[in-house]
This record gives C-alpha cells, sequence and structure tokens, in this order.
C-alpha cells in the first residue's frame, strides 16, 4: 500500500522519518567540563534514523560557528564533509554509547588564524614597520597553514605574480571539529573523544591585476600537504584544554570544484590514541559522489547512468516539456550506497503535483531496486513539492505531498 502524506504548510519535517517525540524518557545532565560553565542539560532517549547520535540540550552551537560558510565555497560541499564526518566517526565512537555534540574547542580565532597563508620575511617586515606595528598580530599571523609564497624572492600579495600563485597554492580550506560525550555516573556528560575534519581544496582559484584564475591541484599534492597540517593540527590541539588526552580521529576531505553540482568526499582517516601526539598511519576512504548523466558516469557506472536515463525517459511520457532529471550517485568501495533524484517541473495546481508523484511513485516500485537508499525530489519554481524516499531493506517507499 502506498504510504503517502500531505504535510501542511510551515511544518517541520524530517527526512528520515517522523520528528522524534520528548517524553519522560528525557535524562537532565549537567555537562562535566569544569573550563566552562556546568549547566543542566537534557539528552533525548530518541533518535533519527540516519542520524544514530543524540544530542545533548539546550542545543549549544559551534565555537566556530559561520566559518565553514565563509572558507568553503561550495553548500553541498560543506553538507557532505559535516554528515560525512559524523558518519566516519561512528567507527571510532558507538552512537549507542555516546552523544554528539558540535565542536566546543576550537574557537572561530583559532580557526581564522590558523587557515591564513604564512607570511614571508618580507611581509613580517612590513608588518614590524607599520605604523600599526603589533606583536601579537604577528605572533597570530605564524600560526598560518597554508604555505607561503616564494620566500626566495620574499613576495607579498601585491609583488606575487600569477605563476606565484601557481606554484604556492592553498591548500587548506577548513577544519571542522565534532565532539562526542558519554554519560557519567554522577549524572552528567563529559567529552570522551573528538573528530577532526580536514578540507582541502581541488582547486585553487586567485586573482592577479583583476584577473581570476584556477589551479588544479593533483590528490597526491594535496595528501601530500593535508598529512603535514593534519599533525600540526593535532600538536595544536592537544595543547588546548580539555582535548589533551582525549582519543581523536581525522579525515582529509578532497573539495570540489565551487561550480560542481556534486560534493568532493573524504579521501584518508587516522584514529589517534588519548595518549599520543603524533600520526602514525593513514586508512584510504574510497568515497566519491557522482553525477548522472555525465561522462564520469558513464564511464564508471554506466548500469546506474542507464537506469537514470531511462527513469528519465519514463518520465517524459508523463511530462513532455520537462528538462530532464539530475542524479547525483554516493559510492563507498564502488557499491552504490544511495542515489539521489531531481525532477524539475512547472505545475498548475495541486492535483497536477499528486498525480504526478503518484506516477513516479509507481515508477520507483516498478525500477529501482532496495539495496541503496533513495531519494526523489519533485521540485516546481525551486521549492519542494513532493518527496519519494525508501531506506535501504525497506519493502516500499514512503511519500510526502507537501501543502503550500
Amino acid at each position: 500500500m502506498k504510504k503517502i502524506m500531505i504535510i501542511l504548510s510551515g511544518a517541520v519535517l524530517f527526512l528520515a522519518g517522523c520528528a522524534p517525540s520528548i517524553g519522560n524518557d528525557e535524562e537532565v545532565v549537567q555537562n562535566k567540563d569544569n573550563s566552562k560553565e556546568q549547566q543542566k542539560s537534557i539528552v533525548s532517549s530518541q533518535r533519527l534514523p540516519d542520524e544514530d547520535y543524540r544530542t545533548i540540550l539546550p542545543y549549544r552551537p559551534s565555537a566556530s560557528r559561520g566559518v565553514i560558510t565563509n572558507q568553503m565555497g561550495n553548500r553541498v560541499d560543506i553538507d557532505e564533509m559535516e554528515t560525512g564526518l559524523r558518519r566516519l566517526s561512528k567507527d571510532n565512537f558507538d552512537p549507542e554509547k555516546y552523544f554528539f555534540e558540535e565542536g566546543q574547542y576550537i574557537t572561530s580565532d583559532m580557526l581564522y588564524n590558523w587557515l591564513d597563508t604564512y607570511p614571508t620575511d618580507e611581509m613580517l617586515n612590513q608588518m614590524k614597520e607599520s605604523d600599526n606595528y603589533d606583536e601579537t598580530a604577528i605572533e597570530k599571523a605564524k600560526l598560518a597553514l597554508n604555505p607561503p609564497l616564494d620566500e626566495e624572492k620574499n613576495l607579498t600579495e601585491e609583488t606575487a605574480s600569477k605563476e606565484d600563485y601557481e606554484n604556492n597554492p592553498k591548500y587548506l580550506t577548513h577544519i571542522l571539529e565534532q565532539n562526542f560525550l558519554k554519560k557519567t555516573d554522577d549524572n552528567k556528560v563529559e567529552l570522551i573523544g573528538a573528530s577532526l575534519g580536514i578540507a582541502l581544496k581541488s582547486e585553487y582559484t586567485f586573482e592577479v591585476d583583476g584577473n581570476t584564475y584556477h589551479k588544479e591541484i593533483s590528490k597526491s599534492k594535496m595528501m601530500e600537504k593535508g598529512k603535514e597540517i593534519a599533525q600540526t593540527v593535532l600538536e595544536r590541539v592537544r595543547n588546548i584544554e580539555g582535548m589533551g588526552n582525549i582519543p581523536i580521529m581525522i579525515a582529509l576531505y578532497r573539495e570540489e570544484d565551487q561550480s560542481s553540482p556534486v560534493p568532493g568526499s573524504f579521501v584518508a582517516k587516522t584514529s589517534v590514541k588519548g595518549d599520543q601526539a603524533s600520526i602514525n598511519e593513514w586508512e584510504t576512504i574510497t568515497e566519491e559522489n557522482v553525477l548522472f548523466p555525465s561522462e564520469q558516469g558513464k564511464e564508471k557506472y554506466a548500469d546506474t547512468q542507464k537506469l537514470v536515463q531511462n527513469f528519465s525517459t519514463r518520465i517524459e511520457e508523463y511530462f513532455p516539456d520537462y528538462v530532464g532529471v539530475i542524479g547525483e550517485g554516493f559510492y563507498i568501495d564502488g557499491e552504490l550506497q544511495k542515489l539521489t533524484l531531481e525532477i524539475p517541473l512547472e505545475f498548475n495546481g495541486k492535483g497536477e503535483v499528486i498525480g504526478f508523484t503518484q506516477y513516479t511513485y509507481g515508477l520507483v516500485e516498478e525500477m529501482f531496486q532496495d539495496y541503496y537508499g533513495l531519494e526523489v525530489k519533485i521540485k516546481s519554481n525551486q521549492k519542494m513539492e513532493s518527496l519519494i524516499y525508501q531506506n535501504p531493506g525497506d519493502d516500499e517507499a514512503t511519500v510526502h505531498v507537501y501543502d503550500s
């Protein structure tokens, strides 16, 4: 039987399922971090199926809130980095035992200093000769983790050429911290571990004399620099109060270019024990997000490309004037984990939306397998009209039709 729901205007929809109710099973706990003001918190007994980790209420935003949106140019990369780091963390921090909280230790000021470009000697001399000379500002400038412009030429940003920028690109874009906590016997929560995601560029964009240029960064060079940066970040994090002796998982994320319709992916990770301040070995991660239809999709995943194209053809039988289905496949070790399909259309009324959604639901039941997750988003004028989704192993898909 088809499961179709009408979502009332203004309601909040959790795509993974219905919103969990907050009832008597909640626990009131205290944050045990002695470096911060203690406060009572609520731990919900419910979890969203795709989220897995329970969270602490009242919600505390990250200590570096907003930095990621200023540093990463592609919204799809931001979303994938945040959700992907949480997914990778499950191997280190069991969702059945621990709670999730956004990073509370690496602050915005720290991050902006770390994400900058290290100054050349010429730049440092200019800072010292400035009328606003500030020794503290110089020390902060030396915390930058992106490599300097050519030291031998004593360049500044004003004197560097296009070739100078190409030879000395910025690699590091962002460092994302996520915290994991456990409840103690005295009904408090304490930090037991953290994950750090390090975002690295696949393409460096820079400007010289009013012109914008792009420099591709090879994966091998990105990995080399990323591992060096990760070691330095770990050493610094170990000096932050509260993070000196906890297990830390670190993962390297390779961004896509700013115009890409699909995000990049995590490429490597490592785990560091609580008593360690050095990284030993890295584990390769083989994840990727693939656009359909595309040349990459045709070459690497021809069966999925053909499936998306056949689905698009069947949609065209119902709506001849539509512009085409856009697909995104998420793969781990070459195996499809989730397929997201977006159908942009123009509708003349709610009846059309419901009728088309029913037709599309039938195609989903007929054409797609249940061993991977599936989302079909039906949109009109950038607004979601309806959603069809199916989790791996589900007998049938679920449908939400939005009432606007």
